[in-house]
């Protein structure tokens, strides 16, 4: 699950990590109001920020720097409400329905800072780099040695003397390391606590009169564990998300949307990956990833179907399931039955492999509907390729 930018700060206030004092905005009024009582505190500087489930906002258009109340009014009319394109929300954009007016800082240095999941040490790396305020994917491409990094142990956590290590690779002066150590030590606090899977700070700023700052940060929370944080489960921002992908969480689908036109239904992440490398080996292009899980009913079947055909882009439907908690003929049933509910006219493909999987092929066959099933994967991705053009 992801949040906006200014929800992230206040849980890292929470954390005693310093950021800039800001409010959100949902109309110009609001923004107005929030301008007029920074620039009244003394500021000299408020920045407008777009705030959306993406990154790159600067380089679209979604951050300007304001010198005086009209700039930040004109900033906000400029940002509010826009299709703001960047390189992660894809050609349509994201359109901007909240805005962050904070105070301006005083920058000196931006560093950056990073926690997250590493699946291969089975631990939590803490990254540090000083090649902050940029894509931190380029720099870990173009140059990997400028990004440093503490794995740590998840029985005794982030230790002050990795935190300090860090602080003196990011060559802090003598003064800030101390500061930036309790900066470090907050930060995977934060992360443990609210059982997070990405917690970045870009940019990690050092100002003009030596403070540390979080001037950005973006968390990503682990879904599997918001039924222990019902405060963050809160935070959810439906309107940047698919409204498909919204959908198929009401059922328990495991749903995303992609920009091909053949439909996946399978069981199993692993088959649905495989599903989708197949069906581009086959000179097609998948519409999706939906994983119906093992132990998938007929109501999720049928929910699943509805979720397919919502996507005007889609030509054909390619099946794959190979049974076994999820039984072939069980799955062949549901799949009956629904496509005569909902009517669907779309091909459907399917490859089955399995428990029953017998008994499911002659339900198919008896069904009185046209079903085209493949006896391999490659041959199903052949002709779903094929009903698709």
């Amino acid at each position: 699950m992801k949040i906006h930018e200014y929800q992230a700060k206040e849980i890292l206030r929470k954390y005693n990590v310093p950021v800039p004092g800001g409010e959100m905005a949902t109309t110009l009024e609001e923004a107005d109001t929030a301008a007029k009582a920074l620039f009244a505190a003394g500021n000299t500087v408020v920045v407008v920020k777009a705030q959306i489930h993406a990154g790159g906002r600067g380089k679209g258009g979604g951050v300007k720097v304001a010198k005086s109340l009209d700039d930040a009014n004109t900033a906000s009319k400029a940002i509010l409400g826009m299709q703001l394109i960047t390189h992660q929300t894809g050609p349509t954009g994201q359109k901007v329905q909240r805005l962050l007016i904070e105070e301006g800082s005083l920058i000196d240095r931006e560093l950056y800072l990073g926690l997250v999941l590493d699946r291969a040490s089975a631990k939590v790396v803490f990254m540090a780099s000083q090649s902050g305020g940029m894509e931190i994917e380029e720099v870990a491409h173009a140059t990997p040695d400028l990004i440093y990094k503490e794995y740590v142990d998840p029985v005794v956590g982030l230790q002050p003397w990795q935190a300090r290590s860090l602080a003196f690779k990011l060559g802090l002066t003598t003064a800030q390391i101390n500061p930036a150590v309790s900066f470090m030590m907050g930060l995977y606090k934060a992360f443990i606590e609210t059982d997070s899977t990405l917690m970045e700070i870009n940019p990690f700023i050092t100002t003009k009169d030596g403070k540390l700052m979080a001037l950005d940060c973006k968390i990503n929370f682990d879904d599997n564990a918001m039924f222990r944080h019902k405060d963050l489960k809160e935070l959810r921002d439906l309107a940047e998300e698919d409204p498909l992908e919204v959908e198929a969480s009401k059922f328990a689908l495991n749903y995303i949307k992609l920009d091909g036109n053949i439909a996946c239904m399978v069981n199993g992440a692993g088959l649905a990956m495989a599903t989708m490398d197949i069906i581009e080996y086959a000179g097609g292009k998948a519409a999706n990833f939906l994983d119906v899980g093992g132990g998938a009913n007929q109501e999720q079947i049928e929910n699943a179907f509805g979720i397919l055909l919502s996507d005007p882009n889609v030509k054909a439907i390619f099946i794959n399931i190979f049974g076994g908690i999820l039984r072939v003929d069980v799955l062949a049933t549901a799949v009956v039955a629904a496509a005569r509910k909902l009517n669907v006219q779309l091909p459907i493909i399917l490859r089955l492999e399995g428990t029953n999987v017998e008994e499911g092929r002659k339900i198919l066959a008896e069904s009185g509907l046209k079903f085209e099933v493949g006896t391999t994967m490659k041959e199903a991705a052949d002709l779903a390729v094929k009903a698709a053009a």
